[in-house]
């Protein structure tokens, strides 16, 4: 697995490793499940965004 350098300001790595504490995680992991969701998320409103975009397409075209 790599590992990656990455600079956050001392308070949010506070929070952050109060959440991974409470909920019994390493801060990897909640991390790496924070930056999933974040990534689902965004292709499905890419999708939405898409598919709104083409029929807004066709209605010009037509």
């Amino acid at each position: 697995m790599a590992k990656v350098l990455l600079s956050i300001p001392d308070k949010f790595l506070n929070q952050i490793d109060e959440v991974a504490e409470n909920e019994q995680r390493t801060r990897s992991e909640l991390i790496r499940e924070a930056l999933r969701s974040y990534m689902k998320r965004n292709v499905v409103f890419d999708v939405k965004k898409n598919a709104a975009n083409a029929e807004l397409l066709d209605k010009l075209l037509d």
